[in-house]
């Protein structure tokens, strides 16, 4: 469902998503559609790849509905510019109505180039074939 999604075919198209509990990683290839005026990736994709990843890393333990991002902070630490990147999520809190995850990018060489943490809660969109999910 995730790299089907529109977001993720039509501009993140080369996308990698790999879950287990409590954990998610998500992977970009860096190509120069990403580049704000300035050659480097836009901050934007920054945000997406940490959202992401905590996003999933929440989803992996809430198995009835979809979870939605209520807040999220990002820090970036370095410039990207080419290479691959690679989002890794944990969550470090749950109750019955809120998660914490955090995330962190690391470039190709295994450097941090941006942090971020997370809120996340439960939403009323059941999973279901009807919206991908199956």
């Amino acid at each position: 469902m995730y790299l089907k999604a529109n977001v993720n075919t039509m501009i993140f198209d080369t996308t990698t998503c790999k879950i287990s509990d409590e954990r998610a990683e998500i992977g970009l290839t860096i190509t120069d559609k990403y580049y704000h005026a300035l050659g480097a990736i836009h901050g934007s994709v920054y945000f997406k790849l940490l959202d992401d990843a905590a996003f999933f890393a929440v989803s992996s333990i809430v198995k009835d509905v979809f979870v939605l991002t209520t807040s999220f902070n990002i820090n970036l630490i370095r410039q990207v510019k080419e290479g691959i990147l690679k989002a890794e999520g944990l969550v470090k809190f749950k109750s019955k109505t809120l998660y914490v995850a955090e995330s962190t990018l690391y470039n190709q060489d295994g450097k941090v180039v941006a942090f971020g943490t997370g809120n996340f809660a439960r939403s009323k969109i059941s999973f279901s074939d009807k919206i991908g999910y199956g």
